[in-house]
């Protein structure tokens, strides 16, 4: 885990609960919800790379897509993205149509298989988060929904257009 705090140290109780002791707790509860979504990921019939579900992931909310986007989107070259796209379309999960008006474009959609995939997975990942969140207090759930929402709205307004890596 990412705790950093020294023995005995207890971050909630810090100094008014300083944004860096918060900072930490944080990262603890991310690197949960990445074994939550790791364990998504391994529960699904097809297994795929993390950089093939973002793909996927990438595509689904872009349809039509070009490679070059794609590829800057998953910060990787072209030929690398290429490579990446060429499994995923053999897989069955994307596809790849030329554009309408540009002959030598390329569009990327996902195939029905790709949309598939990625809603087993998101339902695994809800279903896994609904488990740990059920087990909460209604007060922490309600609170730990206000503290997202605050952190989302405090998120976006410094960053309008950020990648959302979500």
């Amino acid at each position: 885990m990412t705790h950093l705090g020294g023995f005995g140290d207890d971050p909630v109780n810090g100094p008014d609960g300083d944004a860096k002791a918060v900072a930490l707790e944080l990262a603890d509860a991310v690197d949960s919800l990445t074994d939550l979504w790791l364990l998504a990921v391994q529960e699904a019939p097809l297994r795929l790379s993390l950089q093939q579900l973002r793909a996927l992931r990438v595509v689904a909310a872009e349809p039509g897509l070009n490679l070059t986007a794609l590829a800057e989107r998953l910060d990787m070259g072209p030929p690398t993205a290429s490579r990446l796209c060429d499994r995923l379309e053999a897989a069955g999960l994307l596809e790849r149509v030329l554009h309408p008006l540009k002959r030598r474009e390329v569009q990327l959609n996902l195939a029905a298989q790709g949309r598939q995939v990625l809603d087993e997975v998101a339902g695994r990942r809800a279903q896994g988060l609904a488990e740990v969140l059920e087990a909460m207090e209604t007060a922490d759930r309600a609170a730990l929904r206000r503290g997202l929402r605050a952190f989302r709205a405090v998120r976006n307004a410094a960053h309008p257009h950020g990648p959302d890596r979500t």
